[in-house]
């Protein structure tokens, strides 16, 4: 969308990244939509809503739409925070660098380390949502069994959503440019496919805006009534509105990325809340029936198909698909960026090969291989394990959330301590930062406690009953947080440092004044 940028505007964008003591290796290329696209493709609300409508629909009824401005409210907070540190801090793996840098080295190697581990996690999670998509457009899709079998439609979703990380892999090996070219086309489309479904749902409506006061019963047997219910649904939300932070983690690759990356994280998010609500008020409003099991089940893929019929129908499901498609295109492009941030200051296993750019592709290519033959991996446990989704979905989750709380947290400290300086004559909070920033802490560790919770409505609904299942989440988080930082307390944090061939040239020392000639008597 931008053409190759003036020589000056490049060179101010690469002066703020020596002061952070790295030279420029990324191209710049990416203008303001690129950057707005790469948030808005993350949080992707086609891919989003019809990937968890029918958990949030199940778990609290219609008026679990209610946690989609909850969560946008809390998630705002954050977003506000983090535009301030984009503004800031202008450099690739954005949380890594964020968190370091307001918080210490060990805080920032711990935020980068799951929120690594997060996006890996991520890119199978949202992979995994082909399955619910393709055999829904035809049954060809359905190539393991016919969809019957006890592990016909996990095994069929391990197939699929191998096709689509290969994928992205070979997109982001060839470069960023190639990334944005797929990323801004897919949004592009995303985006008018998400105004035209809300347009086609909101002529079709049956019933009144009240239907989101309808709780469907769900809250009967809750220890909490439907309170209980509520904040179960409401992960349906906390799992679609993340990720706004990736605009500027491409900030090595962006033109003006001070300036251009925080409006892009607010554009992203406010865009993102009022499409998606939009789409979910409107689909409870159109449905032919809020009774049955199909919603329940199906989501709003099933809605889709009632409201508008087979053939506009199925023409909306393959718009789903492209949003699927570059949602996990954005989500490994910024494990990518993360993984050669923390390599490059020699805090990972490998770092010197990990951050070597090729000269050609002008990407990091082997940390690209990498992340995809472990999201790939990740996929394999899923094969015999219908009800892994959700717990693949609610690590990554988790983690991600943690991860920002790990940026958050040092930051109202810093703020408390008066060591936080927002970037002159760029985004600032001002005299708001402090009461933002305390409530982006708050609502962090809420959701983060809600999202862990080893409840069975969440990890374990349905047979076959495992406690590894109920209790995966609490164990695999607590194992990466507690075996990372570990390996990182006694081994890599001797070895931490920005490499040679990563660090910014040294200053040219002054030169002293040449002495005045003497005039001659």
């Amino acid at each position: 969308m931008t053409a190759a940028p003036p020589g000056p505007a490049v060179a101010r964008d690469d002066d703020e990244l020596a002061e952070f003591g790295y030279r420029p290796e990324l191209k710049r290329t990416l203008g303001t939509f690129h950057t707005f696209a790469a948030g808005i493709s993350y949080i992707s609300i086609l891919t989003g809503t019809f990937q968890l409508f029918y958990f949030g629909f199940a778990s609290g009824g219609p008026a679990y739409w209610w946690s989609w401005p909850m969560v946008f409210a809390g998630q705002f907070m954050v977003a506000l925070c983090f535009a301030e540190l984009a503004a800031r801090y202008p450099v690739a793996g954005s949380i890594y660098n964020w968190s370091k840098k307001v918080g210490n080295p060990h805080i920032g190697w711990l935020a980068g380390w799951m929120m690594l581990l997060a996006s890996v996690v991520s890119i199978a999670a949202v992979a995994l949502a082909y399955q619910l998509t393709l055999p829904q457009i035809s049954s060809a899709f359905q190539i393991v069994g016919d969809g019957t079998g006890p592990y016909d439609t996990a095994t069929n979703a391990v197939l699929l959503a191998a096709v689509l990380i290969l994928f992205t892999t070979l997109v982001n090996a060839f470069g960023v440019k190639l990334m944005a070219r797929i990323n801004t086309a897919g949004v592009f489309l995303e985006l008018i496919a998400t105004v035209a479904l809300i347009v086609l749902l909101a002529v079709n409506v049956v019933r009144g805006p009240e239907v989101v006061t309808d709780t469907a019963g769900t809250g009967t047997g809750q220890p909490f009534g439907y309170l209980g219910a509520f904040l179960v649904a409401s992960l349906a939300s906390a799992y679609v509105m993340y990720g706004f932070d990736t605009a500027a983690s491409l900030g090595e690759e962006s033109l003006d990325p001070s300036r251009n990356a925080p409006r892009a994280i607010l554009r992203a998010i406010v865009a993102s809340f009022v499409l998606g609500g939009l789409i979910l008020i409107l689909a409870l409003m159109s449905v032919s029936s809020l009774k049955g099991g199909k919603i329940s089940t199906d989501g709003l893929q099933y809605v889709v198909l009632d409201v508008l019929g087979p053939t506009a129908g199925k023409a909306m499901l393959w718009c789903v698909l492209i949003a699927v498609t570059v949602c996990a295109l954005a989500v490994h492009t910024a494990a990518v960026r993360l993984a050669f941030a923390m390599a490059r200051d020699n805090n990972l296993p490998g770092a010197a090969r990990l951050s070597k750019v090729s000269p050609r592709f002008g990407t990091p290519v082997l940390p690209t291989v990498i992340i995809g033959v472990l999201a790939l991996a990740i996929l394999l446990v899923n094969i015999r394990q219908p009800q892994i989704f959700t717990v693949v979905t609610s690590i990554g989750i988790i983690m991600i959330y943690l991860a920002y709380l790990l940026v958050t947290g040092p930051m109202l400290v810093a703020r408390l301590r008066g060591r936080w300086k927002p970037a002159e004559g760029k985004f600032s909070l001002g005299r708001w930062g402090l009461p933002v920033n305390i409530l982006a802490v708050l609502w962090g560790a809420g959701m983060t406690l809600n999202l862990i919770w080893p409840r069975a409505a969440v990890y374990n609904a349905t047979a076959p009953h495992h406690w590894y299942l109920r209790w995966g989440a609490v164990l695999f988080v607590g194992a990466i947080a507690l075996g990372g930082f570990t390996y990182y307390w006694f081994v890599q944090r001797h070895r931490t440092g920005v490499l040679a061939e990563h660090a910014a040239a040294p200053a040219a020392p002054e030169q002293p004044a040449a002495p005045k000639e003497v005039a001659a008597r």
